[in-house]
């Protein structure tokens, strides 16, 4: 008998037999940049270039009203499963805003970023929120900018966010688009319940009468309840502690396991395409084009592990326990600050991103209607809109309070 063909794999539609390296696949318009040994797929428009880029549409564009330009590059930083192809539509009208570079990179486990064993070896894990920052860092670097506009979207907001706090004198405005970073509640005040804390009553003043004496028996027990308490609380999260880290390395082990790649590749398979159809207004407008640019980096080598890694270095940052959350820092951001989010996004709700707005000192706040979670692909001429008037508000004033204290 003929031998029985083995059955091709495919993953969201695209074959799984034969993977390539990540640069094998670059656009004619793809750079890399080597950072800690991984090779960064990036690409840069500038306001001079003439010539459009294959993945990038002719029907956006922005008002030429002569206005000066911001002088300031920008740093594009997409979420999670997108890549550059994300920040397409807008590249080059943000470049005519700026007035000069506009920068957008893969993280690494996303686009076409060189995918590498994560090891003991590396001094960082590439894979890590903190090497993200340091090549968020790097790029205003390669740049040749002391300090840039750093726009990001869904998760690449985290890393704007987390860019700022590490080196604030580098970041000349944050835009947050659909901030996938929770936000805190308002504080809310106590009412006043009428009764006064401490009211006195009408005891005898001599501390050896019967009322007095109970008070202070009953204190003193009161005491030894809140120390006893104290206690088995201090030993309950220690408890906490070693169980959570016993899952976490659980949870850990699993996804490094065979196992762990079957199971990214069954999620991805089922839910990949289904995913970004999600994360628009109208799915029926989500195009093949659209669909190939987010399924592309699946034909990389070594995709699923890379994203595991992702995914645990996420695990383990959520479970550190010296690491300040973002939501309870935001008070000390001092930039500009801009919060855009579309009234139907279905992933990060538009009331998170409001009360994020609402948590940063002066930050502005801006809803695009009839949009999901991805304004800058599926509204792009609003987007682009709401942004250059943000940047030259903010620019123009800054430019002003400059000139005036010249004078």
């Amino acid at each position: 008998m003929p031998p029985r063909r083995r059955r091709r794999r495919s993953v969201a539609g695209v074959d799984q037999d034969e993977l390539l390296d990540p640069e094998a696949l670059a656009d004619p318009d793809s750079s890399f940049y080597e950072i800690n040994g991984v090779r960064l797929h990036h690409k840069v428009c500038s306001h001079e270039d003439e010539d459009s880029s294959s993945d990038q549409s002719s029907d956006t564009t922005v008002s030429a009203d002569g206005q000066s330009r911001i002088g300031l590059p920008m740093l594009l930083l997409h979420g999670f499963g997108a890549s550059v192809f994300s920040w397409s539509r807008v590249m080059r009208p943000l470049a005519r805003i700026a007035g000069t570079k506009v920068l957008a990179f893969d993280r690494p486990a996303f686009g076409l970023t060189s995918r590498v064993n994560c090891d003991d070896s590396k001094p960082l894990n590439p894979y890590s929120l903190a090497f993200s920052v340091m090549a968020t860092l790097a790029f205003i670097n390669y740049l040749s900018a002391e300090k840039a506009v750093l726009i990001g979207h869904s998760a690449g907001c985290l890393v704007a966010v987390e860019t700022y706090f590490e080196a604030p004198e580098r970041v000349a405005a944050l835009v947050l688009v659909a901030p996938a970073i929770f936000a805190p509640r308002k504080g809310v005040k106590d009412s006043a319940t009428g009764e006064q804390e401490g009211e006195k009553q009408n005891v005898p003043n001599d501390e050896n009468s019967p009322p007095n004496l109970f008070a202070r028996i009953w204190g003193g027990f009161l005491e030894l309840c809140k120390h006893i308490a104290g206690s088995v609380s201090k030993m309950i999260m220690a408890i906490r502690e070693v169980v959570r880290s016993l899952y976490v390395k659980a949870l850990v082990a699993f996804l490094r396991s065979s196992l762990g790649v079957m199971l990214v590749r069954w999620v991805m398979d089922k839910f990949g395409i289904l995913g970004v159809r999600n994360a628009w207004y109208d799915p029926s407008k989500v195009t093949d084009h659209v669909i190939k640019g987010y399924t592309k980096p699946l034909r990389s080598r070594g995709w699923e592990t890379a994203l595991l890694e992702h995914t645990i270095s996420m695990i383990i940052d959520s479970a550190s326990a010296t690491r300040v959350p973002v939501s309870k820092r935001l008070s000390e951001i001092s930039c500009p600050v801009l919060v855009v989010t579309g009234d139907t996004d279905r992933i990060v709700p538009a009331w998170n991103a409001e009360r994020l707005a609402y948590a940063i000192p002066g930050a502005r706040f801006d809803v695009i209607k009839s949009c999901g979670h991805l304004p800058q692909e599926e509204r792009p001429e609003e987007f682009l809109s709401v942004v250059e008037r943000f940047l030259r508000t903010v620019f123009r004033t800054s430019n002003e309070q400059v000139f005036q204290a010249a004078v």
